[in-house]
């Protein structure tokens, strides 16, 4: 049964769940525009799984497609990256300061459990 995923944010982060798919993105970032071919090629995959994931990958507007007959060029789009960046500083920087003072609750917490001793 397939998931479908609504939110953007949602569809980023399933899109990067796969390391085919987060592999075929760095592709895309260090050697610019490539075909489908040239991003299945490395996987040993089939064409038809191949083009799963970037269609997975298109549709979380991570890519961009051009057609030139049968070709199919694919370019890499930083907006989802950035937002799903954003999102995880924003938690980051929560759990960081939660964290710490919960670390620092324990350090009390065990400087009067010495001082019972």
């Amino acid at each position: 049964m397939a998931i479908y995923y609504e939110n953007a944010l949602d569809r980023t982060f399933h899109a990067l769940g796969d390391g085919t798919r987060r592999a075929m993105l760095l592709m895309l970032a260090k050697r610019g525009p490539l075909t489908a071919g040239q991003l299945g090629k490395p996987f040993e995959i089939s064409q038809p799984t191949a083009s799963k994931h970037l269609r997975v990958l298109e549709s979380a507007g991570l890519l961009s497609r051009q057609v030139s007959g049968r070709t199919h060029r694919f370019e890499l789009v930083l907006k989802p990256l950035e937002e799903a960046d954003h999102w995880i500083s924003r938690h980051r920087r929560f759990w960081e300061g939660t964290l710490d003072r919960l670390g620092d609750l324990l350090n009390e917490m065990g400087k009067g459990a010495e001082k019972d001793d």
